[in-house]
């Protein structure tokens, strides 16, 4: 399936004050909301999250319109096309992010009052209605809102559930506002809606086990997009490991680190390049203070060069604690790296267990200890350069089978059916 991106006007409404008034005028296709505060189509896991099914989505037949939570009003089409079908997902940001110039009154009275009615302002302008409307985050916010708009214009709504937050993730610990209404839209507002798209079977279990229509799909990328060489030639005689993305309070990058500094603390054996993390934030979460010769810090980069330097690695790395949170979640980081044909050293938290065999598609730490995780790094050390290519092949191969949009998109059009 083949994509292009081209700038799309207003065909009514064009000169609306707020995004939140803007309309587009669809064809005769069914079309699909697809909405929340995040940043898309880049800049999160969230954004490539929503990208990957709104991709399967118009493999189907539907055109869909992605209402993300950044002020970007100008609508961007991309057109999907293949031999069987052809569709557009369009974006508009409707502004429900708060952004930097606002005052901290602002974006509080923008998270915790505001949240979610400029999307259900767009939703009552557009005409014909969405078939469906699926919510990606916003908590209980934006589930109290969209659930009344949904009653209201018997539009079915649909929640892509990827999280289950623990307190300590969340401002205000568990008597916070925010872990409140968190736990209020998992548990009571979520599982009333017509259905549920779940990250994981953890997630797919419980709502399953509430009553809800329930399809599991985990991160999707465009898998046969990411062009990858048949052989790597190694750089040089290390161990080349890479760590991507914000550790966030989900990865325990201060532990790599020290496993890495355990394993070679002269770094002649064996780098690890951290991408996304600045250098204080490493030696913060490590405790060292400084960084091992061992690691380089590269900051934030571009996507192409994150892409490159992945392909460059001979493992990416992965270590979480087997908390709740992480067994509802499912790395989008794991799915980035096999996609490009490079194979992960991790425990096994959440469904990776399925997708992650030792010595096939990577290499698995028996656990999440720091000593375990440099059992795993040693035994990758040792590897042959035959055994680490026929890794890569297999990571690749897992990638196009499980997790590239394609995949599903049989599935997500039967669910869709089955829900109206």
């Amino acid at each position: 399936m083949t994509v292009e991106e081209t700038p799309a006007s207003y065909p009514a409404n064009e000169h609306a004050n707020s995004p939140a008034d803007r309309m587009w005028a669809p064809g005769d296709r069914d079309w699909v909301a697809y909405v929340g505060p995040f940043r898309y189509p880049w800049g999160e896991a969230a954004s490539r999250r929503v990208h990957g099914i709104s991709m399967s989505l118009a493999a189907t037949g539907r055109d869909v319109v992605v209402a993300s939570g950044e002020d970007s009003p100008t609508l961007i089409r991309r057109h999907l096309s293949n031999e069987k079908t052809s569709a557009d997902i369009l974006s508009i940001g409707l502004d429900e992010l708060p952004n930097a110039a606002e005052s901290v009154v602002q974006k509080s009275r923008k998270v915790y009052l505001d949240w979610g009615q400029r999307t259900v302002r767009w939703l009552e302008a557009q005409q014909p209605k969405p078939s469906h409307v699926i919510l990606y985050g916003g908590n209980l916010q934006y589930i109290s809102r969209l659930s009344t708009w949904s009653k209201q214009a018997n539009v079915p709504l649909i929640v892509d559930v990827v999280e289950w937050y623990s307190a300590r993730q969340l401002q205000g610990g568990v008597l916070g506002p925010s872990y409140l209404g968190a736990q209020l839209a998992l548990r009571k507002y979520y599982p009333k809606c017509a259905g549920i798209i779940a990250i994981s079977s953890m997630l797919e279990r419980y709502y399953s086990d509430k009553g809800s229509p329930v399809l599991r799909i985990p991160p999707t990328f465009d898998v046969a997009s990411i062009k990858i060489a048949d052989q790597r030639e190694p750089l040089d005689e290390r161990l080349r490991l890479v760590y991507t993305g914000t550790p966030g309070k989900k990865d325990s990058i201060g532990q790599i680190i020290k496993a890495v500094n355990h394993v070679d603390p002269s770094g002649k054996r064996v780098s690890l390049r951290v991408i996304g993390p600045s250098k204080e934030e490493l030696l913060k979460a490590s405790g060292f203070s400084e960084l091992p010769a061992s690691v380089l810090a590269s900051g934030r980069l571009p996507q192409p060069e994150v892409s490159r330097e992945l392909q460059e690695a001979d493992f990416s790395v992965l270590l979480r604690k087997p908390a709740k949170f992480a067994q509802a979640g499912f790395p989008t980081k794991f799915v980035e790296s096999i996609s490009n044909g490079t194979p992960v050293i991790a425990n096994t938290t959440s469904d990776l267990g399925l997708y992650l065999r030792d010595g096939v598609e990577g290499v698995v730490s028996a656990s999440h200890s720091t000593s375990e995780f440099e059992k795993a790094l040693h035994k990758a050390a040792n590897l042959t350069s035959g055994e680490k290519q026929r890794m890569r092949h297999n990571a690749r191969s897992r990638a196009v089978r499980d997790f590239d949009y394609r995949t599903y998109t049989t599935a997500i059009d039967g669910f869709l059916k089955s829900i109206v």
